[in-house]
């Protein structure tokens, strides 16, 4: 009965709304005739707007009407009348690629063929280059600073800034939005131009790629610079390599054509945030002699949304891999998120007055490919007389590429540019690299190129030695000053396997194959620690300690939590010699077991021997 009051009210309901859509007919009919009225007799003029007074009453006393029937119903039914929902079924579409990083969180709803232009271009690019192509260049992405920046006041006289975009195989749309960005949000008088380095993309690329690449980064890139130039005339230049060069050389090319009096040099798959150059101009203009980075926010290589990320130093481990970590503690008693913070070094995006970073030698030209120059950069800084700082108040959403295009393997040439790094400005300390590498202090026969004119360049500024940077700049970097070898551990008895940490998370170590590796890197330092699986840069982590726990089994934990459990974690050893622990007395032994496979043990001294792979001094 209540479903038949319900149909039997919205029955004059829906006779109302068809009379109004008449109504609203001939009012168009009458409007439209009016206008082919313009210029006729006076009389039909008066005739028409009378007819049309006349609906539009009509029309009001309808709508009343149906207002009234409609609170009617609700009182009488207890709810309002509701328009049946219709359910849209949702299209079950098959995942082409259901492994792929790309569609893990997106794109549910393209088709089979929309899903194989999608991770195409991902696999070209390394982010959602088809979804870049079908977002606006100047869509709006969050504010995320502190909210004291939205009220800091910076001087009117600011210096100019150059932005040097740098790119290699990059999606045209995304290079469109950077710029698009950069230009809204910076104001044009400190605006001086824009850079765009390309380092020789489609290099070793297929030819299909070769052929989009070339339509996109020169004709229609081309086409859209011309477009920006009929708003800013001369704003944008191009550089392009004709060879590969690298990151380092491409940096420099930009940095060269700059006229601004500060420099930004920036990836291209970057949005700039609102208000980000005026707080690292304000502070250039206080110290020239300072090396600035911005704080940047994740943009997901998959759905290019943006995720918030607070301010933190940019720091590195002696293999000189780019990491985050916190500020020292006086940033933090300043309780001001706002405040610029002292850094060790910079991720590799970087903001500098033009005419000092020449002065102090700009990037190390004999880096090769990627990766170190921005570790080099910031100690080098340190150590010649200016400073490190992040600026909380200048934000930068950066895309996180799955995957980048210069190598396969980035460790190769990070490893060499590592070691040059290394030879020019670490001083006693330079073979903390070596060991983080687990290769030989000598003889390693990696070819890090001439360094003579960076050792020149040192002497000529005057610089400090690196034991200042440790003691001032960088007091967490662990100086690994009582190492005595590094590398893989092998027994005489079984020269084919090595000590391996085994399982993780586990707290025993095994015998393995030998591989070389992170999980059979081992250490020994003068104090007797044995550490596996690795040897952490800084002073806050904890390494893993080899213990005699007093069982047959030897164990592997976190030397800290060893101490709190007084397991025996001090070993006597000599190169060629047993690996005796201090207070038990018993050895570190391999022995067959049940199945043939041979097991580490901790027993009676038998006699057997040991080597390291590396030494850092006899022993």
């Amino acid at each position: 009965m209540m479903r038949l009051g319900w149909v039997r009210g919205l029955a004059p309901l829906l006779a109302m709304a068809a009379g109004i859509l008449y109504i609203t007919s001939i009012k168009q009919e009458v409007h439209s005739h009016g206008e082919r009225l313009q210029g006729a007799h006076q009389n039909e003029s008066a005739r028409g707007q009378d007819i049309l007074e006349r609906l539009e009453k009509m029309e009001a006393h309808i709508e009343k009407l149906l207002k009234s029937i409609n609170n009617g119903i609700s009182l009488k039914e207890g709810q309002a009348v509701k328009a049946p929902e219709v359910k849209k079924e949702r299209k079950v579409v098959k995942k082409v690629y259901p492994n792929s990083a790309l569609f893990t969180r997106w794109g549910d709803e393209l088709s089979e063929e929309e899903q194989k232009e999608a991770e195409g271009l991902f696999q070209m690019y390394g982010y959602n280059a088809f979804l870049s192509d079908r977002l606006p260049l100047n869509r709006e992405i969050p504010d995320t600073r502190d909210p004291k920046c939205a009220k800091h006041q910076y001087p009117h006289d600011l210096p100019t800034i150059s932005v040097v975009l740098i790119y290699l195989d990059e999606s045209l749309s995304i290079i469109k939005r950077a710029v698009r960005s950069i230009i809204d949000k910076t104001p044009q008088r400190l605006l001086k131009d824009i850079i765009l380095v390309d380092d020789h993309s489609s290099n070793g690329s297929t030819d299909l790629q070769v052929c989009a690449f070339t339509e996109d980064l020169k004709e229609k890139l081309d086409a859209y610079i011309s477009f920006i130039h009929e708003e800013c005339p001369g704003l944008v230049k191009r550089v392009r390599h004709s060879e590969q060069l690298g990151l380092t050389q491409a940096r420099l090319s930009g940095w060269r054509e700059a006229t601004g009096d500060v420099v930004a040099i920036l990836d291209a798959h970057i949005e700039v945030h609102v208000e980000w150059a005026e707080p690292l101009l304000a502070r250039i203009k206080e110290d020239r002699t300072l090396v600035l980075t911005p704080v940047f926010d994740k943009v997901h290589f998959d759905d290019l949304t943006v995720t918030r990320y607070g301010p933190a130093a940019d720091a590195f481990d002696w293999a000189l891999w780019c990491m985050y970590e916190s500020f020292r503690p006086e940033w933090y008693a300043l309780k001001d998120e706002s405040q610029p913070g002292k850094s060790p070094s910079i991720m590799g995006i970087l903001v500098v007055d033009r005419l000092f970073f020449g002065e102090i030698g700009a990037l190390d030209g004999g880096m090769k490919i990627y990766g170190g120059e921005n570790v080099e950069l910031g100690i080098r800084v340190w150590l010649c007389g200016g400073s490190v700082e992040v600026i909380p108040c200048s934000k930068i959403a950066h895309i996180e590429r799955a995957h980048k295009p210069y190598l396969p393997d980035l460790s190769i040439t990070m490893k060499r540019n590592a070691l040059r790094v290394a030879e020019v400005w670490m001083d006693d300390y330079k073979h903390n690299v070596n060991i983080a590498w687990n290769i030989p202090l000598k003889d390693h026969g990696i070819d890090i190129g001439d360094v003579s004119e960076r050792k020149k360049l040192r002497k000529r500024l005057n610089c400090k030695p690196f034991q200042w940077y440790l003691d001032n700049v960088y007091p967490m970097l662990d100086p690994l000053g009582d190492l005595l070898g590094y590398g893989a551990l092998v027994n005489d008895q079984k020269t084919d396997l090595c000590i391996d940490q085994g399982p993780v998370p586990g707290n025993t170590p095994i015998l393995y194959g030998c591989h070389y590796f992170g999980p059979q890197s081992c250490y020994y330092r003068a104090s007797g620690e044995i550490y596996i699986g690795g040897i952490k840069s800084h002073k806050y982590n904890s390494n893993r300690c080899l213990v005699d726990t007093g069982t047959r089994t030897p164990g592997l934990y976190e030397c800290k939590v060893a101490q709190q459990k007084r397991f025996h974690m001090l070993w006597e050893f000599q190169q060629g010699k047993a690996i005796q622990n201090r207070q038990t007395k018993r050895c570190l032994e391999i022995a067959p077991g049940e199945d043939t496979y041979y097991q580490l043990i901790i027993q009676e001294c038998s006699g057997q021997h040991w080597n390291i792979q590396n030494l850092i001094k006899d022993f």
